[in-house]
């Protein structure tokens, strides 16, 4: 049986309730317990076009790029779309990011959209020292971080678009490993005589604590008064997930179309952005950016975002000074045709004290 639209957007206004409801609960934290959480690779952003506006194109980020930002935004797939990235984290750590996704609609209605991602770190091989060796010399060890997120995310009617992801996390060296999983929810809103005001809220990285386990944490010793050894286990404390909440609005000027006439094109579009995250282990923050659009052939983006104590060396306790730039450049593979498939060259570059940035770079393809 077809779900009739009312019904369809009382789900959505019930996502977005609930959204709001666990926000509130999870904001809720003593603010002493900033920088607490684990798992901060959760709050990172590896794609290219969302990197270039810092992460806060909450309110109108489309396609597999939402599921790091607002998973609602997975819904405006236009049919099957592929990304990949690497991102070279803090020029001068030799840190790589690599990151893929795949997104596909489905169903008669063509309104739902399933999204895969994959998010692994490369730290290199690190020096294995001890307390007897603190000097090395003892080989090297790789550790490995990575994530995958399954997201669904539906078009409810042409005004509202909800999603969820669940996410699996995993962190490991040789000997030690931790594992959890979370929760994104997400909402967006669209609205304008153009379509072209946007609202977004997202709610991002709800789920079980961690800890880390494994041989990393026994070792052998003698026993207390006797002539035998035996093994000792330690167990580590649970560490809570970065959770947050985005909360943006956003809204595409026309430059060609400055009447807002639906008869007139629009091949040069402005977007302002602004956006607010509230961090359950960490300093809030606030920022906004400006994207141009020429015919989505060209899309040049840039934007700052902003924390208390970020302009000052003494109170600053963030890597980022607040500053982002990107550009992408997308081609049509076939002329002549509405919605040809595309292929998209992305760039983007965050701006960082110490080290020299963070340099980001992709490629995606549109079918």
């Amino acid at each position: 049986m077809e779900i009739q639209p009312i019904t369809m957007m009382r789900k959505a206004y019930a996502t977005l309730l609930l959204i709001l409801t666990v926000g509130v609960a999870v904001q809720a934290g003593n603010p002493d317990r900033a920088g607490e959480s684990g798992a901060p690779e959760l709050t990172i952003t590896p794609w290219i076009r969302l990197a270039g506006l810092h992460g806060m194109n909450n309110s109108r980020v489309m396609g597999i790029e939402a599921m790091n930002a607002n998973v609602a935004g997975l819904a405006f797939t236009r049919k099957t779309e592929f990304v990949f990235s690497r991102a070279h984290w803090l020029q001068g750590s030799d840190i790589y990011i690599h990151s893929a996704g795949i997104a596909q609609k489905f169903g008669k209605s063509k309104a739902n959209v399933l999204g895969i991602s994959l998010m692994s770190f490369d730290f290199g091989d690190i020096q294995r020292t001890t307390t007897s060796n603190p000097e090395g010399g003892l080989g090297t060890f790789k550790p490995q971080f990575f994530n995958i997120g399954l997201a669904f995310s539906r078009e409810f009617s042409k005004r509202i678009y909800a999603g969820a992801l669940v996410r699996i996390i995993s962190e490991k060296i040789d000997d030690l490993s931790a594992f959890g999983f979370c929760v994104d929810l997400g909402i967006q809103y669209v609205t304008g005589k153009l379509d072209n005001a946007r609202f977004g809220i997202a709610l991002r990285n709800v789920g079980t604590p961690m800890s880390f386990s494994g041989d990393g944490l026994v070792f052998r010793g003698n026993a207390p008064e006797a002539e035998y050894q035996q093994s000792l286990s330690q167990r580590t404390e649970k560490y809570e997930l970065p959770s947050l909440l985005n909360i943006g609005v956003s809204y595409d000027i026309y430059l060609d179309n400055i009447k807002n006439d639906k008869t007139l094109p629009h091949d040069h579009r402005l977007s302002v952005i602004i956006n607010y995250t509230a961090y359950s282990f960490g300093k809030d923050n606030v920022g906004g950016g400006l994207e141009y659009s020429w015919k989505d052939y060209l899309m040049i983006r840039g934007g700052y975002r902003w924390e208390k104590g970020l302009t000052s060396g003494n109170e600053r306790t963030t890597v980022f000074t607040g500053f982002s730039a990107g550009a992408s450049f997308q081609f049509p593979l076939k002329k002549g045709k509405e919605n040809p498939p595309t292929i998209g060259l992305d760039y983007a570059f965050q701006a960082t004290s110490p080290f020299s940035g963070v340099h980001y770079y992709g490629l995606r393809f549109n079918l």
